[in-house]
C-alpha cells in the first residue's frame, strides 16, 4: 500500500484484533504448492497463520501498522509457548481470569518493542485481546446496544440455529426481517456510521455506493442461507462473540500444521514493495483488501509492482467490498482473470459482507 495513502491515516492502535476474510476461500484459491514463498497482508495474523498449513517455504505477513505486528507477534509467542487450552484462554476465545499471569510468563519472548507495548497496554490483555481491534468494538456495539432493539437473543440463536434451507429463509422472512431490523441496520452500517466506528473516513473515500443499502443486501442472501449457521464471522457481528465457533487457524485440524510450521513465519514491518526488496519475487499473495482503499492511480501502480514480483503461474488472491478494482482488466498481458473460480468461492464466502473476491493468475 502507497505511501500517500497510508500517511493520511492513524496506525497507533488495534485496527482489527482478527481477519475478517475467509481463510478457506483464500487457501484454496491460491492453491500454494508447498515450499512455495508467499506473501500476505499482515492484519492480525490470523490468515498468515493460516497458509502455513500449506507447507510454504515462507509467509512473509507485513504491514504497515506496527500495533498489529505486535499483536502477531503475540499469537505466535502463544502458539509456541502454551497448550492449546492456555492459548484460546488467553487470546480470549474462552473466559478467564489468568490473562496476565499467562502474560507475565510469556513476555520473556517477546522482542523488547513488543513486550513493552503490551506492559503499557495490559487492560487489553486482561480483556481478552481478540475483542480489543477498533472494529470488533463496532460489532460489539451493534450487537450490545443495537440488535437488542431488534430481536431478543432467544431470536438470534434461532437465526443461528441448525435447520433447513427453506426453513432458515423463511424464518428470515417471517421473523428477522423486521422493519426494525432494515431501517437501524442501514444507519448503523452507513458509510458515516462505519467511518466514525468501524473503519477509518479515508479507506471509504474511494467508495460510491450507498454503504448501508449495500451490505444490507450482502448480509441478507447470506442470512436467509443455511452458511449462516456455522459461520464464525456472523456469530461475532450478531453476539460479540465466536461462541464455540474458531477461525480456520484455530481449528484442531489445521492448528498442528500451524504450530509445525510456524517458524516459516516471518513478521516484517513496511509496504508490500518492502518485502518485494528483501526477498524478491513470490509465488502466491494474499492481499486483503487493500485495493479498496486506493485510486485507480495508485491501484494501478501498486498492481503492477505486485505483478512483476509474482512468478510465472503465481496467483494473487484479494476482496472488493465495495469498490470495484480488478487486476487482470488492467494488466491483461500479464494476468488472467479466473472467473470460474472466483465466482464458485464468492459464493461460499463467510465474508458475506464482501462483493467478490477475485484470483488473478500471473501469465
Amino acid at each position: 500500500m502507497a505511501k500517500q495513502l497510508t500517511e493520511k491515516v492513524s496506525f497507533d492502535f488495534i485496527r482489527y484484533a482478527n481477519c475478517w476474510e475467509d481463510a478457506d476461500i483464500l487457501i484454496k484459491g491460491l492453491n500454494p504448492s508447498p515450499g512455495s514463498k508467499i506473501l500476505s497482508i499482515g492484519s492480525a495474523g490470523d490468515n498468515s497463520f493460516s497458509l502455513l498449513t500449506t507447507n510454504p517455504q515462507v509467509v512473509v505477513a507485513v504491514d504497515v501498522n506496527k500495533i498489529q505486528l505486535y499483536l502477531i507477534e503475540l499469537k505466535k509467542i502463544c502458539i509456541q509457548h502454551l497448550t492449546y487450552e492456555e492459548l484460546l484462554n488467553f487470546l480470549g476465545f474462552r473466559p478467564s481470569d489468568k490473562r496476565e499471569v499467562t502474560f507475565n510468563g510469556l513476555k520473556q519472548y517477546l522482542n523488547k518493542e513488543t513486550r513493552e507495548y503490551w506492559e503499557k497496554n495490559i487492560q487489553q490483555l486482561r480483556e481478552g485481546i481478540i475483542s480489543q481491534g477498533k472494529f470488533e468494538k463496532y460489532f460489539q456495539l451493534f450487537s450490545g446496544k443495537i440488535l437488542p432493539w431488534i430481536h431478543s437473543s432467544a431470536t438470534t440463536e434461532k437465526l443461528l440455529s441448525t435447520k433447513s434451507e427453506a426453513e432458515q429463509k423463511a424464518f428470515y422472512d417471517t421473523t428477522w426481517n423486521s422493519w426494525r431490523w432494515r431501517l437501524l441496520f442501514k444507519i448503523f452500517f452507513s458509510k458515516y456510521v462505519m467511518g466514525k466506528y468501524g473503519r477509518d473516513p479515508e479507506f471509504l473515500r474511494e467508495v460510491k455506493v450507498p454503504v448501508g443499502e449495500h451490505i444490507f443486501q450482502k448480509a441478507g442472501r447470506h442470512l436467509q442461507s443455511t452458511g449462516a449457521q456455522n459461520n464464525f464471522i456472523l456469530r461475532y457481528n450478531l453476539t460479540g462473540t465466536f461462541g464455540n465457533l474458531l477461525p480456520h487457524y484455530l481449528q484442531p485440524e489445521n492448528y498442528e500444521k500451524v504450530k509445525l510450521n510456524l517458524n516459516r513465519l516471518e513478521i516484517l514491518e513496511g509496504y508490500a514493495e518492502d518485502a518485494i526488496k528483501k526477498h524478491g519475487s513470490f509465488h502466491s499473495m494474499n492481499l486483503s483488501n487493500i485495493f479498496e482503499y486506493m485510486d485507480s492511480t495508485l491501484f494501478s501502480k501498486t498492481a503492477k509492482q505486485l505483478v512483476d514480483a509474482t512468478e510465472p503461474g503465481g496467483r494473487l488472491a484479494y476482496w472488493n467490498l465495495m469498490v470495484p478494482r480488478r487486476i487482470s482488466s488492467v494488466f491483461k498481458e500479464q494476468t488472467i482473470y479466473d472467473e470460474n473460480l472466483s465466482k464458485q468461492l464468492s459464493a461460499i464466502d463467510k465474508g458475506f459482507f464482501y462483493n467478490q473476491f477475485i484470483i488473478d493468475q500471473v501469465k
